[in-house]
């Protein structure tokens, strides 16, 4: 770790905090940002209770101290985090940082407190994915590639946001793409979250967009080597294609909220609208619970509603 993490903790609740955090690195994948926040969010959970002289009576916590916490404790954590005014969203990522910690010691034999599994999370606001329509995603994609004769890098943006759209991508899956990875097959490999990798299809316009952005690249693309390149030769900064958004979306007059990951909500929320089920969806999405894709059934329906009432056919209080 770049900056040490004070854990308010004694001399062997360090060292396991450590082992913890490197098992979370070595054994889960996860990146050092994210140990490091893990960390984060249990120096807090620490620092409370060690600032507690009826549960710490020398400002440091032990693995004693865990044992004995009950429920009236933990709540008495996410109360305070409440009161700092911390978004929901922000205390349930804490929560699942100590509830993994807490799992961990469990296995390891260090700790069992059944009480951290009776908690449960602030209930977040529900946020529907964005998306918008079929002809508006189509022009989005076209105007790509409308400026300056459809120079290289227009064309570039265009097989990206197609990209998106087309096989329903993350802009960081699309942007980490080599050129071998890319074999103009119907099928391509995409290495998504946690390093799992899925096959979607590739429809043929995504195919002959890439091929015709490739062709007009004035660099020497080579296989183990990034698909797609800034105006420097290096891998495609992503706040390049978000800037192209910005201006898309300004020109046509679509909602300000609007990002490239808008045209991978299209993709689920068309095939969804087109009867496609939603584990083949989940598939394509790679997503790893069939909850999150079921959030698009609520698109569905919320977009349902809307044309319905702009047509007359609902009263607004329905």
């Amino acid at each position: 770790m770049k900056k040490e993490i004070k854990f308010y903790a004694d001399s062997i609740l360090n060292e396991t905090i450590r082992c913890w955090r490197q098992w979370l690195i070595n054994e889960r994948r996860y990146s050092e940002h994210t140990a490091n926040a893990y960390a984060r969010d249990l120096s807090f959970f620490n620092a409370f209770f060690a600032a507690r002289s009826n549960i710490c009576p020398d400002g440091t916590v032990t693995l004693g101290t865990l044992a004995t916490l009950d429920v009236r404790a933990f709540r008495a954590f996410i109360g305070e985090r409440s009161r700092k005014n911390l978004e929901k969203s922000s205390i349930a990522r804490e929560l699942s940082s100590i509830r993994n910690f807490f799992r961990w010691l469990s296995r390891h034999n260090l700790v069992k407190n059944p009480a951290v599994s009776i908690l449960s999370s602030p209930r977040k606001a529900k946020v529907l994915p964005k998306a918008i329509g079929v002809d508006e995603t189509i022009d989005l994609i076209d105007q790509a590639a409308e400026a300056e004769h459809e120079n290289w890098q227009n064309l570039r943006d265009k097989a990206v946001f197609s990209l998106l759209y087309g096989c329903g991508l993350r802009i960081s899956e699309a942007l980490g793409l080599n050129l071998e990875d890319f074999q103009q097959t119907t099928l391509l490999r995409i290495r998504g979250k946690g390093n799992k990798e899925r096959m979607v299809p590739l429809l043929p316009v995504v195919i002959r967009r890439i091929q015709r952005y490739i062709e007009v690249c004035p660099y020497n693309l080579k296989q183990d080597q990034p698909l797609f390149l800034g105006a420097r030769g290096e891998r495609l900064n992503p706040r390049i294609i978000q800037r192209q958004m910005e201006k898309i979306r300004n020109l046509m007059g679509l909602p300000g909220n609007l990002t490239p990951h808008a045209l991978r909500h299209s993709f689920a929320t068309h095939l969804l609208a087109e009867g496609t089920d939603l584990r083949s969806i989940q598939e394509l999405l790679g997503h790893a619970s069939l909850s999150t894709t079921q959030r698009y059934t609520e698109v569905e329906i919320s977009t349902l509603q809307t044309e319905y009432q702009q047509a007359g056919l609902l009263d607004d209080k329905n």
